[in-house]
């Protein structure tokens, strides 16, 4: 009985994929009332992550993992000769004027404007305006 079933069979994965597809389809067609999908009703759903104390808890799963922070002062568009003949004094001219407000990205996702600032001899820098989540949606277009 075993060899039957294995001549019934088709050769290779891509065929066996298609006639597997092919008879749930057959099988859809011929039971369509047991098997229609149900569209959940967007209107009953309701924010409630402030309903109780168990938004911090969630909140808490995520807040050790790292992400990656960076300033973008500026940016240019150099083609390779003019890349190559940079040396040690070059100066390359940037799209931000001087004291313009700088990007400061989160994994590559803008989040904030700021200014530079001198912290203890060290760079830092001191934030001036927050990306609203409206505009972050908008930069994804």
């Amino acid at each position: 009985m075993t060899d039957e079933v294995e001549t019934q069979q088709p050769d290779d994965d891509w065929a066996a994929a298609l006639q597997e597809q092919a008879e749930t389809e057959a099988a859809d067609d011929t039971d369509n009332t047991k098997n229609q999908v149900q569209q959940a009703a967007m209107e009953n759903l309701v924010d409630d992550a402030g309903s109780n104390g168990d938004s911090r808890v969630e909140l808490d799963a995520i807040l050790d993992i790292p992400v990656s922070l960076s300033v973008r002062i500026g940016k240019t568009r150099l083609n390779i000769r003019n890349l190559l003949q940079l040396n040690q004094g070059s100066v390359v001219e940037l799209d931000r004027l001087a004291g313009e407000p700088l990007d400061v990205l989160v994994n590559d996702t803008l989040v904030a404007h700021g200014e530079v600032v001198v912290v203890n001899e060290k760079y830092g820098i001191r934030l001036t305006d927050i990306v609203s989540a409206h505009e972050r949606v908008k930069q994804l277009q």
